[in-house]
Parts: C-alpha cells; sequence; structure tokens
C-alpha cells in the first residue's frame, strides 16, 4: 500500500509541478494583501473510512501576515512538514501565516465523517482559505482504498484516474478555487467533458444532445460540474449543478445564470432579469416568457447601432450592481429618452407597455410630488391620474359605470366606454377618451386635464409646475 500511494504521490507531484510552472507564467507578480491577492494550491486527500485526511499546499503567497480559514468541521489542523520551510510562516495557534518571504507553505488537518462516505452526499466547505485571497488555480488529488468503487466530482476538469490492486486514484486540476466534494457509488460516469463544464451521468446522453449542446453560447469559461441527478441533500455545489431529467436547455439555463450571477450583483432583482441580461449578452433569448416579452419589447426600439451600444453597457457593468433601476437609466441613455420599462415590468406579473417617461421633478402648487408619473404613449402625454388628482382636491374612484372624480363643487364621471363623459350631472360628447388605462393604472391625458381641471401647466428644463385655480396669481 505505501509503494502505491508513494508512487501516485510521485507522478501527482510531477504533473502538479508542471500544471504550477504553467500557471506561474500568468502570476509572477503577487498584490499586496490590500490590495487583494491571488494564490494557486494544491491538495490532497486520503480518504481512512471515517475521515478525509488532507494536506493542503499553498503557492505564489503575499509575503505580508495571512489569515487562515479553516474548515468548521476540520479536526487536528497542523503544520504538513515537506521540507524545511514548509510551515516556517505558520503561527503558534495556527491561525495566520506570518509575514515571511517563503511563498509556499503546507497544512494537514482531518474532516471527520460521522457514517463514511455515502453515496449522492455532498460534502461542502471541506477545505481551508486564505482571508482575501483569490484562488487562481487549484489541483486535487483524491486516494482511497481499492474496494471504494465510486465517481469523485470537484467541480474542477478531470484530469484522470487509477485503479490498481492496492488505491484508487484521482486527479483534478483547473483555475479557479475549489471548495466542495461530491462521491456517489459506481452508477455514475464522467460522459462528457469540454472547456467550459464536465456532464456526469448514470447513462450515457444520446448524441443529439451533443450536437445541441455545441450551438449553446456560455459566458465565460468558468467551469462546472454537471450532475444528471440530485444529491441526498439538495443542496447546492460550488461549481457543480445537480440537474435530474438533464436537457440542453436545462443545462444552458443554469450554467449560464450562475455564470452571470458570479459577474453582476443582482441583489434581490427577480429571476426573469436575470434572463434578460443574459439574452443580450449569450446573443441567445431564453428563460420565461415574460423574458422573451421583455426582451423582444427593447429589441424593438433600438436600431442595430444602438443594439450594439446596449450590448457594450451590459458587458462593461461586470462586477458592479445590476437591478431594473441600473438597467433602465442604462436603456435611456442609449435610446435618448427617459424609460422606466424594466423597472414598472418588475413590478407586474404579466406585461407591461413600453412608456418613455418625462424625467422632469413635478410639483403640484409648489409642492414636490413624487407619485406622479408623467408619460408618453402614442403621441400623448398622460399623468397618473389618481395621485394628480387627489392632490388638486379630487376624491376618485372606479365604479360600476366608470371613473368618478368628485370635490364639493364639481363632479365628473368617466366612463369606460369612449365617447362621452359627464360633468355635474350634464353629458358630454367626446371623440378622444381624457382617462385612459395603462398597465391597470388611470391617467389622464395633459390637454384634458388643463380643460376640465382648470389647471395651469409651466415646463422648465428640470420641472413641471401644475397650479391649480385657487393658487393662481
Amino acid at each position: 500500500m505505501k509503494i502505491a500511494v508513494s508512487i501516485f504521490s510521485f507522478l501527482a507531484i510531477l504533473i502538479g509541478t508542471v500544471l504550477f510552472m504553467q500557471f506561474q507564467v500568468y502570476s509572477d507578480e503577487v498584490d499586496s494583501i490590500e490590495k487583494g491577492y491571488q494564490y494557486s494550491q494544491e491538495i490532497e486527500i486520503v480518504y481512512h473510512g471515517d475521515s478525509l485526511d488532507i494536506r493542503q499546499h499553498f503557492k505564489n503567497l503575499p509575503t505580508e501576515e495571512i489569515s487562515i480559514e479553516w474548515p468548521k468541521k476540520a479536526i487536528n489542523p497542523n503544520c504538513f512538514i515537506e521540507n524545511e520551510n514548509s510551515c516556517a510562516r505558520l503561527s503558534e495557534d495556527s491561525l495566520t501565516f506570518k509575514a515571511g518571504e517563503t511563498r509556499a507553505q503546507s497544512i494537514s488537518y482531518v474532516i471527520p465523517l460521522e457514517k463514511g462516505l455515502q453515496s449522492s452526499k455532498l460534502m461542502k466547505d471541506v477545505f481551508a482559505t486564505l482571508k482575501k485571497g483569490n484562488v487562481q488555480f487549484s489541483t486535487v488529488h483524491i486516494s482511497t482504498q481499492p474496494e471504494i468503487q465510486g465517481e469523485w466530482v470537484t467541480g474542477l476538469p478531470l484530469i484522470g484516474e487509477q485503479k490498481l490492486t492496492l488505491v484508487n486514484y484521482t486527479m483534478f486540476s483547473g483555475r479557479g478555487a475549489v471548495k466542495d466534494l461530491y462521491w456517489q457509488d459506481g452508477v455514475i460516469d464522467l460522459q462528457h467533458q469540454s472547456d467550459v463544464l464536465s456532464i456526469y451521468s448514470k447513462t450515457e446522453m444520446n448524441p443529439a444532445f451533443y450536437e445541441k449542446l455545441k450551438t449553446v453560447n456560455f459566458l465565460s469559461d468558468d467551469y462546472f460540474a454537471v450532475i444528471n441527478g440530485t444529491n441526498m441533500d439538495s443542496l447546492e455545489g460550488y461549481r457543480m449543478l445537480f440537474l435530474p431529467n438533464l436537457t440542453v436547455e436545462k443545462l444552458q439555463h443554469t450554467v449560464v445564470i450562475s455564470q452571470l450571477e458570479a459577474m453582476y450583483e443582482f441583489g434581490d432583482s427577480p429571476n426573469w432579469v436575470k434572463e434578460l441580461v443574459a439574452s443580450y449578452l449569450t446573443g441567445t433569448v431564453f428563460g420565461s416568457d415574460k423574458t422573451k416579452e421583455v426582451a423582444a419589447t427593447i429589441t424593438n426600439q433600438m436600431t442595430d447601432e444602438q443594439l450594439d451600444d446596449w450590448l457594450a453597457r451590459l458587458q462593461a457593468l461586470e462586477g458592479q450592481k445590476m437591478n431594473p433601476q441600473v438597467l433602465d437609466e442604462q436603456l435611456s441613455e442609449v435610446l435618448g429618452a427617459s424609460t422606466k420599462y424594466i423597472t414598472m415590468s418588475a413590478t407586474t406579473e404579466g406585461s407591461y407597455p413600453f412608456l418613455f417617461n418625462d424625467p422632469r421633478e413635478i410639483y403640484v402648487n409648489l409642492h414636490k410630488q413624487e407619485a406622479i408619473q408623467v408619460v408618453l404613449k402614442d403621441g400623448e402625454i398622460l399623468y397618473s391620474a389618481d395621485s394628480l388628482l387627489n392632490e388638486l382636491g379630487y376624491d376618485v374612484k372606479t365604479g360600476e359605470n366608470g371613473y368618478y372624480v368628485t370635490s364639493e363643487t364639481r363632479a365628473f364621471r368617466f366612463p369606460h366606454d369612449p365617447g362621452f363623459y359627464v360633468f355635474n350631472q350634464r353629458r358630454y360628447n367626446t371623440v378622444s377618451m381624457p382617462i385612459k388605462k395603462v398597465a391597470g393604472q388611470n391617467f389622464i391625458e395633459e390637454a384634458w386635464l388643463q380643460r376640465l381641471f382648470l389647471v395651469e401647466l409651466t415646463k422648465s428644463e428640470n420641472r413641471i409646475t401644475i397650479t391649480a385655480p385657487g393658487e393662481q396669481q
């Protein structure tokens, strides 16, 4: 057993060394702690029946002091003496690597497994991390007894597997961090591996699946492992996606949204907003019916040049907050006119019409109004009726026979059907409708507002002032 482990350790170290040398080309300069820093790591795991014995080697470390964040379940945190300098910077309490010139340090610890190695069990956050550091490259070696027959998944590309008389050995290596481990007994296999993802499944996928997969556009080359199935705790894995009854559409949606969430800060934005951004970034509209409708509406408002500008703006927002308000700001700049289309669509379950908004501040009798909207629709200027008429001293309500607007001396009824309105119990015929429904809200057309309610409108570059008759001088 020791001879076999030694052979594989030598082979693993040799392969790992080559991979890390390749990585060094991109990492010659190490950033300071203040700016954040990048490091690479190599992890050796040996399964012993009731635990995972782990040795973790950090490379390319900055010279400043670094805090070590051990896994919550780790026991026996210690130095791993690989050479005379491999623990030179480890503090006595094992909580930090002290300041020093040695760029490589090694630690060891044990992750107890109460019930041993369980099939379909996702083991989360089993590796140590370094505070404020970003992992640029990881290599993972896993050794188990030969009677353990199954498949390991880490979220990194699988480099190779060896099954011998005395030991089973598996190696993963690739860019980025690794946080979780997943193991399933021998009913799952690696069916497909590309530059972007691995697919593990009990059964082979049909050729049509892979042909369709070739047409999928992903947002980045961040690697994912896709497991056609579920884990026993229904947990989400880091760079591991569990998708039962796998289809290309489901794979595309889940991988792209996962990549997108790593690129932008969406906060509590609705999921369709993520799908909307992803649709433009990938050049493929997908997702819910609402996403498709909103995307089609926006696209129809833009020329080819504006679409290019829109895409460039979305790409430039990477790493920043992304929500309906931000998208509306960018869309307004692209179109050269203010709109709250995406924000308003986020407040309704169904569709919302595309409207341009007057961005100027609204004042009624010199008091600033936050609730009153001014929109442009079909060549008309519309004011949100409920809030405006309330501010002008009227009571408003919607009844069986129309929209009622009343004060002590004046009473209006605007029927649901066009052709007339009633003022102080007298009927007046009309061709256009003073009150219009837009996305379930009541709006009044500007000319009718002035004519019926006798208000004075004053407009400047930044402000619209509405003055009631009693306030006019």
